[in-house]
């Protein structure tokens, strides 16, 4: 009988410390109800903001890359289509040109032979057109043989074809057939801009001799820059002309600006399976350049919902917390950590699903991830 009872007393024993153990756990469980305590000179050294829940518009939009460009109009190579040694580069790249200015000067003795070759074609272009019409008047009143009158005919035609091409190429060579004319020669060829804009390269140096065609100097006008953007095939049908483009230039800043879809392409790429966007970029938001590469996104739908700063919510074991105002004390603040059910979020705000709980609160929207990271510095979690 006697161990009986001390068999009971046993079991009775380790039922309560059960309980016991039990009860600690459900203690010291996070509960909803924790309280974090920030003192008011940590609140102002940590730049700590409060605010309300906003009234926001959320938008869905379609992630895409793309380059900051300019249509080809606006962009110009320059080059000689008769070779030549540079006598001249006063131009560096990011000047300023306008256009009809110098670019660059070459000289060839080729140009000068040109020059002599129409000069003397010129100079026997007036008699060989008198002796062709002496010779139509002739056959005409049956003097002379039709003979005679073809050949006429024909060498003045064949030098008029001569002197009219050569004339278009000293044209071509800005270098005026009238001076040439007058007997005035010239062994230099200047090349001029034929646009306003900057230069964004130049592959010459004085002396350096250059091919027909070579690039020598690229202009691009930015005054109607627009973004060049590639979207995949499968959202396409999605993008509308007038849509609202966001987008950065990730290696040269962290800011946002703005687009709107100006053209929409009617072709895909076959390789790529992707389809040109053509937006268009307000020139004064920042000095763009040619080339730059870009991430966008295109707004194709927008709706309102209230929403907090993303850095307001933190998220925990798969649930996302704020901080509300809880109470105001001599020595500071006093936030209670609320769940909250997020919705849409764009890249400054995040949509708050259950708002009745903080509706018209003030909640914590700076400096939460370092009170939670820390476990409150100078506070402490209840």
């Amino acid at each position: 009988m006697k161990n009986i009872y001390i068999l009971l007393f046993s079991l009775l024993f380790l039922a309560c410390g059960n309980k016991e153990n039990n009860t600690e756990t459900v203690e010291s469980s996070p509960t909803k109800n924790n309280v974090i305590s920030v003192t008011k000179a940590q609140f102002e050294s940590e730049q700590m903001v409060l605010d309300t829940l906003k009234t926001l518009d959320f938008s869905t939009g379609i992630a895409v890359t793309g380059m900051i460009d300019v249509p080809p109009k606006n962009k110009s190579s320059i080059t000689t289509f008769i070779g030549g040694y540079i006598t001249n580069t006063p131009l560096l790249v990011g000047d300023e040109v306008k256009k009809g200015q110098l670019l660059v000067s070459l000289k060839n003795p080729e140009y000068v032979e040109i020059q002599q070759n129409y000069l003397e074609i010129a100079e026997q272009l007036n008699y060989l057109k008198a002796e062709f019409n002496r010779q139509k008047t002739l056959f005409d009143e049956k003097i002379t043989s039709e003979k005679n009158y073809l050949k006429a005919q024909s060498t003045y035609k064949s030098s008029l074809a001569t002197y009219n091409g050569l004339k278009k190429k000293l044209q071509m060579m800005n270098i005026s057939p009238a001076a040439v004319e007058q007997g005035n020669i010239t062994s230099t060829i200047s090349l001029y801009a034929p646009i306003n804009g900057n230069v964004t390269k130049v592959n010459v140096s004085n002396g350096a001799y250059v091919a027909p065609n070579d690039v020598i100097l690229e202009i691009v006008d930015i005054d109607h820059i627009h973004l060049e953007l590639s979207v995949f095939e499968k959202d396409i049908m999605h993008i509308k002309k007038g849509q609202k483009i966001l987008f950065k230039i990730p290696e040269a800043s962290e800011k946002t600006f703005e687009a709107d879809v100006h053209l929409v392409g009617t072709t895909i790429d076959e390789t790529t399976r992707r389809v040109k966007v053509h937006g268009h970029v307000d020139k004064d938001l920042a000095n763009f350049i040619v080339g730059m590469f870009v991430e966008a996104n295109i707004i194709t739908d927008s709706k309102k919902g209230v929403g907090l700063p993303n850095e307001a919510i933190v998220s925990e074991d798969k649930n996302n917390y704020v901080l509300v105002l809880d109470e105001t004390t001599t020595d500071g603040y006093q936030f209670k950590k609320l769940k909250v059910n997020t919705g849409q979020q764009d890249e400054n705000a995040t949509e708050i699903l259950n708002p009745e709980a903080i509706l018209n609160k003030q909640i914590l929207v700076k400096g939460i991830g370092m009170l939670l990271e820390e476990g409150g510095e100078g506070g402490h979690s209840h």
